[in-house]
């Protein structure tokens, strides 16, 4: 089997959630002997042309093709420019190279290679995959109702025209089928994953003192501004938070126990925060299966987070805690609720967290599902 990879980039090379679906997709086609045709593009220090973050057995497999990424400056809608522009670009190659017999596009990549084959350009199924679809979920603010329908339109095209869509299943799927008005037999529902080596056996024993940690960028639309005020309003000082992420020092709590580790790309550093850790903090306005509540739970953490995108399939009351909304109140009492949860409890919860992730979200299998789920369609 031969799969066109379309993406905007993979980790290391270029970061984000979507970019590491990407790496962790094209690994994982390769040790499974899939050949894979990446079309992909590099931000980042190193040699892409290397592939170093591969083993020499799945470079065998991997044939890759960068193409830069256009700057359009800033005036609004440049994303949006600059996406078609990339997707241009990539169509431009992928026409003069050998066929495939599957097209797995991320976000907008494949959005020129699908207005071609609706015109008669004649090309494999192409499969379109979203990490969320943020633009026909809640705006949070009227900067993002703008950015919403702004995106809307693009995002239309692309579902409507693509073979096939990935989805996490969930919400996700609630909104591809119910605002984007997507058939259900379009739709592939496969979740994300995490390789076996984030697995923790020795499961943190939680002391008085719980520990609270927050993932991710300085961004409304991850709730961290809710997080901040929900800090300042608890009535309890028996927890630690620890915030991991570019944050803004204006930006920052004033207080002993809320420690900032910064950005963080040592993977074992990273591990060894999560596992001294109890509970993962994840108040996102908009998701589509965050890769940080994958890792927390199989370090071993129970989670609070807002019930979107496909969240809800990870966590519950087993493992954790769903918030209705992100906002500061409801976040705060989910945060008194674990800390004043038995160390019993507590520990139930954790261990839950690493077994649900034991039996349905490594990557081992989610590479299965997907390469079965595609042999059927072409």
């Amino acid at each position: 089997m031969r799969i066109a990879l379309l993406t905007d980039g993979l980790h290391p090379y270029v970061i984000g959630g979507m970019q590491k679906h990407s790496f962790y997709l094209a690994k994982y086609f390769a040790k499974n002997k899939v050949h894979v045709d990446l079309y992909h593009t590099n931000q980042s220090k190193y040699d892409i042309t290397k592939l170093e973050f591969f083993s020499d057995e799945e470079r065998k497999y991997i044939n890759s093709f960068v193409i830069d990424f256009p700057d359009f400056g800033k005036l609004p809608g440049h994303y949006i420019r600059e996406s078609f522009e990339y997707s241009r670009r990539i169509f431009e190659l992928f026409r003069s190279n050998a066929r495939v017999d599957f097209v797995y596009a991320k976000g907008f990549a494949a959005w020129k290679l699908i207005g071609e084959k609706k015109n008669g350009f004649k090309c494999s199924p192409i499969g379109v995959k979203f990490h969320g679809m943020n633009m026909y979920d809640k705006a949070y603010s009227f900067k993002s109702r703008v950015e919403q329908w702004m995106l809307r339109s693009p995002a239309n095209f692309n579902l409507t025209h693509a073979d096939y869509i990935f989805s996490y299943g969930g919400k996700v799927t609630d909104l591809i089928v119910q605002k984007a008005h997507i058939p259900q037999e379009k739709i592939i529902e496969i979740p994300t994953g995490i390789e076996p080596s984030w697995l923790n056996e020795f499961i943190h024993v939680p002391s008085v003192v719980r520990n609270f940690i927050f993932v991710g960028r300085y961004d409304k639309i991850k709730g961290i501004e809710d997080l901040t005020q929900s800090i300042k309003q608890l009535s309890s000082d028996n927890f630690k938070f620890h915030f991991v992420g570019p944050i803004p020092d204006i930006e920052k709590i004033k207080l002993e126990n809320v420690i900032y580790h910064g950005s963080i790309s040592d993977i074992e550093k990273m591990k060894s925060i999560y596992r001294d850790s109890d509970v993962l903090v994840c108040p996102s306005y908009s998701e589509g299966m965050p890769n940080v509540i994958l890792e927390a739970m199989a370090s071993g953490l129970s989670v609070i987070a807002t019930d979107v995108g496909a969240v809800n399939l990870m966590v519950s009351k087993e493992n954790g805690w769903l918030l209705s909304s992100p906002g500061s109140k409801e976040i705060a009492d989910a945060i008194m609720k674990a800390i004043n949860i038995s160390e019993n409890e507590l520990i139930s919860m954790k261990k839950k967290s690493v077994t649900i992730v034991k039996e349905k979200y490594l990557w081992d299998k989610i590479i299965l599902d997907t390469i079965n789920a595609i042999a059927k369609r072409i």
